[in-house]
């Protein structure tokens, strides 16, 4: 008699197991992520939220194409000279005291 609540825990916990990520999926897909409660059945519902995903239209938005790579900045950003400026001179050397 203790079977039945120790199995019941079981199928509880595979049925989350594969209804979170089916939860995320439908959501990244444009769907309503409410069809993720198909996994309750666990081989029809889940057979048939399989076949909605594999050959339905997904609703996402492609990302966008970057024409060119563009280098990071380097950490942190070096001073930038003014343009058409010399360089600071060198400081000279301070005289010994004595």
């Amino acid at each position: 008699m203790t079977i039945i609540p120790i199995m019941f825990v079981i199928y509880v916990a595979a049925v989350v197991i594969v209804m979170v990520p089916c939860w995320f999926i439908l959501r990244k897909a444009g769907f309503s992520p409410w069809l993720s409660l198909l996994c309750i059945l666990p081989s029809l519902g889940t057979l048939v939220l399989l076949y909605v995903l594999a050959f339905a239209e997904w609703r996402v938005l492609p990302a966008p194409m970057q024409a060119y790579w563009q280098p990071q900045a380097p950490y942190p950003p070096l001073p930038q000279q003014p343009p058409n400026q010399p360089p600071n001179p060198p400081v000279p050397p301070m005289p010994p005291r004595g």
